[in-house]
């Protein structure tokens, strides 16, 4: 329906009508569909009405999708940490009894390359579990007050080796930077899994541009998919002009074994382990990127008001025990439990063996003399390591504590383990591991052969 044209209706004359005639005219001929202004504004007012509800849903969509996100990524931690304690607890008895028949075959022997064929294996498995403990937020680190600056020039020569000719390398460095606390060998990590992937992502020519800056993040400008806290923090960036990523590809990025590479180039645990240690520093990472327009990845680092230098204090053990013969062995697992027995018992020592704290508890009681060291799994079933420590501690003052895990100490924190006469070995460990660790505690170790 159109309107009727005003010179063809019999009442109307426009070329003698005033303004306000034509106006009420043309509103008396036109379609039904035409609102009058006195509803109209009553119909706008309820569009942006719905228009604002539409917004704060999708803004809450997007809360809850990024909350269910960080839970998601958070359960999956939680379970690579566990599957790396049970496989660092198989992989024990594989790499000790390996080494102990390299230790015995001589070079002529023909059975001497199955050993090492399954010592290289263990070695190679043991890297992947560190990665996905990288990932889990449970790598051994040694944080240390660092000039991101000073640790990226460093790189540099190392970071234009590994991009090779095809890309162009931009450092763009931030004024007066402030300084983080972290573990240099960590970033050197973040750093090269950053760069490597830059470089896959541009094949054949682009640029690469890292920086560095201070930045303050105040609640309004946090990026609502990084549930950050507010304040001072340094950022560290890496930037490419390769193929970018769509977001279906950004939802998984950090899950680990996610690749979109040809298996031969990797596992896909490259970025999950950036993840991992950006969080275990207390950083965030954000990822902004779209098919065709390259990727950036910044991460924000807490900035911290020490100087540089300031370290961990070290621990300090107490003087040996002198002629500690009795070792008091707890673990759970048979197989670690045996081989270690075994190890012990070849260097000398007298070892008593419990498979859980109570038993260990009964086995103390039955032990008129001394025990010069007890060698424990941290955690257990009924009763952890540390539990078991702090029962017996008091009653054997003489006693030194080694404690054993799958998990790496960060994990545990540094509550019970970090006091004189303890000491901490992280599952698998090898031979020579061992014997340091019992002359750290008891002053002599075992011999060297």
């Amino acid at each position: 329906m159109g309107f009727e044209p005003i010179g063809r209706s019999p009442t109307a004359n426009y070329q003698k009508m005033t303004k306000a005639e034509l106006i009420k005219t043309i509103l008396a001929h036109a379609p039904s569909p035409w609102v009058p202004p006195a509803k109209d504004e009553g119909v706008l007012q309820d569009l942006r009405f719905r228009q604002r509800e539409l917004g704060r849903a999708k803004r809450q969509l997007q809360e809850a999708q990024q909350k269910l996100n960080s839970i998601k990524m958070e359960t999956v931690q939680r379970l690579t940490s566990g599957v790396a304690h049970v496989f660092n607890n198989l992989l024990t008895p594989i790499k000790g009894y390996s080494e102990l028949l390299l230790k015995r075959a001589s070079p002529a022997d023909p059975l001497r390359r199955y050993a090492e064929q399954i010592s290289k294996a263990a070695d190679c498995a043991a890297s992947v579990i560190c990665q996905l403990q990288a990932f889990a937020g449970r790598q051994k680190r040694v944080p240390k007050v660092l000039d991101l600056n000073a640790v990226l020039a460093d790189m540099t020569p190392r970071l234009r080796q590994l991009i090779g000719e095809q890309a162009e390398l931009v450092t763009l460095w931030g004024h007066e930077l402030r300084r983080v606390k972290a573990d240099p060998a960590q970033i050197e990590q973040v750093m090269m899994n950053l760069v490597l992937n830059a470089r896959d992502a541009m094949p054949h020519s682009g640029q690469l541009t890292t920086e560095t800056a201070n930045i303050e993040l105040h609640e309004t400008d946090i990026d609502p998919r990084v549930r950050a806290r507010p304040g001072a923090y340094v950022m560290l960036a890496v930037t490419d002009t390769g193929c970018g990523m769509d977001r279906e590809t950004q939802s998984h990025l950090f899950e680990p074994f996610f690749t979109t590479k040809d298996q031969s180039k990797g596992m896909g645990l490259g970025l999950s382990t950036l993840y991992g240690i950006v969080k275990q520093n207390e950083g965030y990472v954000v990822v902004t990127s779209r098919p065709g327009q390259g990727a950036r990845f910044k991460i924000y680092l807490p900035a911290v008001q020490e100087n540089i230098g300031e370290l961990n204090p070290v621990k300090v053990c107490a003087g040996p025990y002198p002629g500690a013969e009795v070792i008091l062995l707890v673990e759970d697992q048979e197989l670690v439990r045996q081989f270690v027995g075994e190890l012990l018992r070849s260097w000398g020592y007298s070892v008593v063996e419990a498979s859980n704290g109570n038993e260990a508890l009964s086995a103390s009681k039955r032990q008129k003399g001394p025990i010069g060291l007890m060698v424990t799994d941290v955690e257990m079933p009924e009763m952890s390591g540390r539990e078991l420590a702090s029962h017996l501690s008091p009653l054997r003052p003489e006693m030194k504590v080694l404690f054993m895990s799958g998990y790496t100490m960060e994990t545990f924190g540094q509550d019970g383990m970090a006091q004189a006469g303890t000491e901490f070995l992280q599952k698998p460990f090898t031979v020579t591991a061992l014997r340091s660790k019992l002359k750290d505690l008891l002053g002599t170790g075992p011999p060297s052969g």
